[in-house]
């Protein structure tokens, strides 16, 4: 999915302004800039109603938590046989759901709010990401990817997140977990950058999400003259993380364990601008909407998708694997039907909405 845009609205978070850019070209058949302008300031007074979104089935999961384990050991005993350092395993759910994407979306705002959503559609296929993950910013010829491993679930209260947060700065795994990665996309990197330019900062950093802890790093670089950010998106997709070490032979490994194609699932959803500037995300924590076209009218009830998954090493352990899973679908599927789901479908139960109070992307 993509697009041209010369029209759009700009916000400002930190100052609560939006600004609307109308592009404009001499030879544009286009209605003048003053016609769209006011055609804009109609569109924001018409009313529109928020409806909360409404099941239209149950929730589904289609790799049962015991055949998903099946496929970490089977990942791991690759592992100890050389064949591949480290694989991202995932599964795929869904659920039928009555309600519009843009009332989907603001759901899920709401229950997992984080640093790189997005909202991107079609008549028939709309993508509502709340990923806390950036693949590449691209700005002025330097370029920046942020890769994160390591997971916890965040505690009841600011005390307990402060002691979880030093378990996971503490978990040899996940430190080693995350280098790995890191030294992926350091490659990465280097394939379009300048020679001796490719930097790593501090390792690891602890982020702090709506309902996870996480470990993360930054990879730095300077662009090589002729390169651009289409260049380096190319050499740093997909992700790292979300596909293993070496990258070719862990996409291989995944696509044999799990069996079918992942569509938009660790894809990435960005923009580049005419200025060679640009931000991409990875696509995790991620709904896919997809609707029934009739005489030219989306329809409900739509089938929403999501994957949950992991970096599998030879130190990992198949069921706490599996249980961060849940953890990470956990406000996925409550944007879906609250939070009866977590308890019902995932057997994880949320404690209320504290964590969003405290969550800087509220």
């Amino acid at each position: 999915l993509g697009g041209l845009y010369t029209d759009f609205v700009v916000t400002d978070h930190s100052t609560s302004k939006s600004f609307l850019v109308l592009g404009h070209d001499p030879g544009d058949e286009r209605p003048s800039v003053p016609e769209r302008f006011a055609k804009v300031q109609e569109l924001l007074a018409r009313p529109r109603v928020s409806r909360a979104p409404q099941p239209a089935g149950p929730l589904v999961r289609h790799t049962p938590a015991h055949i998903h384990e099946e496929r970490i050991r089977i990942a791991q005993a690759e592992i100890a046989a050389g064949e591949y350092y480290q694989a991202n395993l995932a599964h795929r759910l869904t659920r039928s759901m009555r309600a519009d994407p843009i009332d989907l979306y603001l759901a899920l705002r709401r229950w997992n709010p984080a640093p790189y959503m997005g909202y991107l559609g079609t008549k028939t296929t709309t993508l509502l990401s709340s990923s806390p993950e950036m693949l590449l910013e691209c700005s002025a010829g330097k370029l920046r990817s942020r890769p994160i491993k390591g997971t916890l679930p965040r505690g009841r209260t600011l005390a307990e997140d402060r002691i979880r947060a030093k378990e996971l700065l503490a978990s040899e795994k996940d430190r080693a977990e995350l280098a790995m990665i890191v030294d992926l996309v350091r490659n990465d990197c280097s394939r379009v950058a300048e020679v001796g330019s490719v930097r790593v900062g501090p390792l690891p950093e602890l982020e702090t999400h709506a309902s996870v802890l996480h470990l993360a790093a930054d990879v730095t670089a300077q662009l090589a003259p002729g390169r651009t950010a289409l260049d380096a998106l190319g050499a740093l997709f997909p992700g790292g993380s979300i596909s293993g070490a070496p990258k070719l032979r862990s996409m291989e490994a995944i696509a044999a364990l799990e069996g079918e194609g992942r569509g938009f699932f660790t894809g990435s959803l960005g923009f580049l601008d005419c200025a060679g500037n640009g931000l991409f995300n990875i696509l995790i924590r991620s709904l896919v909407v997809r609707s029934k076209e009739v005489a030219g009218v989306s329809k409900s009830p739509r089938e929403v998708t999501f994957w949950v998954g992991g970096g599998i090493t030879a130190a990992s352990d198949p069921a706490a694997e599996e249980r961060e899973t849940r953890v990470k679908g956990a406000r996925l599927a409550a944007a879906l039907a609250g939070e009866a789901v977590l308890e019902e479908a995932l057997g994880l139960p949320l404690h209320g909405t504290a964590g969003l109070a405290r969550h800087p992307f509220c």
